[in-house]
């Protein structure tokens, strides 16, 4: 068994943030729409 300080947060934190971004943009009809809501969502967190 391999031991190492390795975690695997940093995959969860984006899961999440994209499981809310999911769930915020629930209704929207049209796909460009929606896409816009996450390339918004994910810029926002580049630039924080």
């Amino acid at each position: 068994m391999i031991i190492t300080a390795a975690t695997t947060g940093k995959v969860e934190a984006d899961n999440t943030g994209t499981n809310n971004v999911k769930r915020k943009t629930r209704g929207y009809k049209l796909q460009d729409n929606y896409k816009s809501i996450i390339l918004m969502s994910s810029a926002v967190k580049i630039m924080a």
